[in-house]
């Protein structure tokens, strides 16, 4: 599956991005607000990028996929489909040298328009480090509400962390979509 944008390609991972995503996934600055332990090594991303490659966008549960520009990976955005098939959960992670140019935001643009257009879904959410503004930002930018913070919910890097709660409905999206903003790209 291809979903494509002004700028970027959403496709599955394939042979050729585990030294890509090994570099992007070991940098502390991307890694600073998710779960994942630092640095990854090559043998560890080429395991992840071949379980990335096998999985069925089709599936409940997390599917990741790779964005790329100009055919080279610089980041990757997940989608966990809920078993009720209606409702997903998104999360993003960008190269540090890809940052700042509108790349993640393109990337989420681009995945709610398949989700909530091609898929029919009632609900898209997600989740950040409320220390993490600038995906808080992001998320608020392309039509996300903020629905809550669970404080110290998460054990991350030898400290409890709040997670800051978002979520945009079908409705919200469709009328952003019709009224031109933000969500109409």
């Amino acid at each position: 599956m291809l979903l494509t944008s002004r700028r970027l390609v959403l496709r599955h991972f394939r042979p050729g991005d585990e030294e890509a995503f090994a570099a992007y996934r070991s940098d502390p600055e991307v890694a600073r607000y998710q779960a994942w332990d630092t640095p990854l090594s090559l043998r560890e991303a080429t395991a992840a990028v071949a379980r990335h490659a096998a999985a069925d966008p089709d599936r409940v549960g997390w599917f990741p996929y790779a964005i790329a520009l100009d055919g080279h990976l610089i980041g990757d955005i997940g989608v966990n489909l809920h078993e009720n098939r209606k409702q997903a959960e998104i999360g993003f992670s960008v190269a540090t040298p890809f940052q700042g140019r509108g790349y993640a935001t393109e990337a989420v643009e681009r995945l709610l328009r398949h989700l909530f257009l091609d898929l029919d879904l009632h609900r898209v959410s997600a989740e950040c480090d409320p220390r993490n503004t600038t995906s808080a930002r992001l998320l608020e930018r392309v039509g996300f509400r903020r629905e809550g913070l669970r404080r110290e919910n998460t054990w991350l890097r030898d400290e409890w962390v709040d997670d800051l709660l978002f979520g945009l409905l079908a409705p919200d999206y469709r009328r952003g979509r019709a009224a031109g903003g933000a969500l109409s790209r």
